[in-house]
């Protein structure tokens, strides 16, 4: 496992919750530590993908009776962790140590959240999602083979929509920042009243001078809303850490309109992410830098700059240099 405690102390998606049916088993991947999921009625568990006997996969067992068996010798666990039999040795009581490495898991959001060390916060808010005048359309998971503070500060900055996403988020010949402001606090960051010009931010054809706050709730997780009138749209962006090189990006796109269907909503975030990985993907170093010293800045750059500035300050070691 990649020890970093801003990240071990997190909470990060591992997958969607409807995927993880009872009865079965489900391999992930968190920080470079192999995980199995299974649930019993409404817990789900989450443990360290190793038999201690003698280190198979778990994920490969069997869900039975509310047990998880081992495939290689038949070591039975409960929910709990703990091996309660030895089929070798079926009238031998199981040692305490014959235990599984268990990990915290709850799901939100129709995610599954796992956090590997002791929760430092709760999982973030996504302030939509109990407002039932928005419309919540689950994007991705989406692969970037790239650092995830990279992907994240990718999220966050506004700049590139005319030249990446031209045509659709932005426009050449109009690319020009408004001056705008960021505010750095206890849980975040915020960043009020961004406005670019458009030519099709929502899908639906319709160009437009744009206001955005965006919002970074945890080191991989951020979201923003549209503040400008008119019909609101906003998005919810976390980032599963893989590993250094390999994230896994989920999203959910919140509406209050209904003239573009969740499939339409779906392909055009399809579109816009896929435009984004190449980008992210080439970017050198391929670890974020915290030294503002390391790349050039401008003025419309102020959410990336307080972005590092924050990550130095929580001591992010993963995915930076």
């Amino acid at each position: 496992m990649l020890n970093d405690p801003v990240l071990t102390h997190d909470w990060h998606v591992v997958a969607l919750a409807s995927e993880l049916q009872e009865g079965k088993t489900m391999a992930v991947r968190l920080l470079e530590e192999d995980l199995v999921l299974w649930r019993v009625g409404e817990k789900i568990c989450a443990w360290q993908d190793l038999c201690i006997h003698r280190g198979t996969r778990l994920s490969l067992g069997k869900v039975e009776n509310e047990t998880l068996a081992c495939p290689y010798h038949g070591w039975v666990y409960n929910r709990d962790g703990q091996c309660v039999r030895y089929p070798a040795h079926p009238s031998q009581q199981p040692s305490e140590r014959a235990r599984a490495k268990v990990y915290r898991a709850r799901e939100k959001y129709g995610w599954i959240w796992v956090c590997l060390g002791e929760p430092a916060n709760d999982i973030p808010l996504f302030p939509q999602w109990d407002d039932s005048s928005y419309r919540k359309v689950h994007c991705g998971p989406y692969t970037y083979r790239a650092s995830a503070p990279r992907a994240i500060e990718n999220f966050l900055d506004i700049t590139h929509f005319p030249f990446v996403h031209q045509a659709y988020l932005g426009d050449p010949e109009h690319a020009e920042v408004n001056d705008y402001a960021v505010e750095t606090h206890e849980n975040g960051i915020t960043a009020s009243n961004i406005t670019v010009w458009q030519p099709d931010p929502d899908g639906s054809g319709q160009g437009a001078n744009v206001s955005y706050t965006y919002r970074v709730y945890r080191p991989l997780t951020a979201g923003f809303v549209k503040s400008s009138a008119g019909p609101h749209f906003a998005m919810f962006f976390t980032i599963t850490p893989v590993a250094l090189d390999l994230s896994r990006v989920w999203a959910y796109v919140a509406v209050d309109y209904n003239n573009l269907t969740d499939t339409e909503i779906r392909e055009y975030q399809n579109l816009i992410t896929l435009q984004d990985v190449p980008i992210v993907e080439s970017q050198r170093p391929e670890l974020l830098p915290l030294d503002l010293q390391a790349e050039l800045h401008l003025r419309s750059d102020r959410t990336a700059i307080a972005y590092r500035k924050w990550l130095k300050q929580l001591g992010l070691s993963f995915g930076t240099a």
